[in-house]
């Protein structure tokens, strides 16, 4: 049975490490922030401008002006802070955030991201993505496994227009995680499989090479 988007985001909220800075992206990531282990420090940096972003309000309790880079509203902490875009872009930039968990639209099995426009379609813009995977030593990317029509997106190269080349370290997705060397020397290696997903099962509906 392939894991819920929650069960994704908790996945990948053990990626996280006490005192780490860290960036969410839009989508699944975003629940990262209401799954931090308890007596675990992390501090959440958003492209928009805060730092020390809360967990997400309850229904009633939502302030319009406190909002993340997704527009969807957040809560503050004692200790958040506020500045300009542009600074919040210097600290991601300049190498200030350990770790950013993103969304995808496809990964190749080199740690390519595809994660910002589909050719033909309304594009908002591309956001803060490929400063992301420029400047934040370790990106995680989560993800559907398979496109609604069923086509892979966790790829030999990826087809949609790069949003980085070689900057995935881990691949979550609905039916397993998976390490990517981004240096494209050893082939992504599968870690976990989600409950009742077999390998077979996986490797058809997989186009990207990988290990077991």
């Amino acid at each position: 049975m392939a894991w819920t988007r929650e069960e994704m985001a908790a996945r990948a909220a053990r990626e996280l490490r006490d005192g780490y800075y860290v960036n969410l992206g839009i989508g699944i990531p975003t629940l990262v922030a209401n799954l931090i282990p308890e007596g675990m420090q992390v501090t959440l940096q958003s492209e928009n401008g805060m730092l020390g972003m809360g967990p997400f309000p309850y229904e009633g309790e939502e302030d319009a002006d406190l909002i993340n880079a997704g527009k969807q509203t957040i809560t503050e902490l004692p200790q958040t802070s506020y500045f300009s875009s542009a600074d919040s872009f210097g600290m991601i930039r300049g190498g200030h955030i350990q770790l950013s968990i993103l969304g995808g639209m496809q990964v190749s099995q080199s740690g390519d991201l595809a994660n910002w426009m589909v050719p033909g379609k309304m594009i908002k813009g591309m956001g803060g993505a490929m400063d992301l995977v420029a400047g934040v030593p370790r990106v995680v990317v989560v993800m559907d496994h398979n496109e609604k029509g069923g086509a892979a997106k966790f790829r030999k190269d990826c087809s949609l227009p790069l949003t980085g080349k070689g900057v995935v370290d881990l691949l979550i997705t609905d039916l397993g995680v998976f390490s990517i060397d981004r240096r494209g020397t050893t082939p992504a290696r599968l870690l976990e499989k989600a409950p009742g997903v077999s390998l077979d099962e996986l490797k058809s509906r997989t186009e990207a090479e990988f290990s077991d």
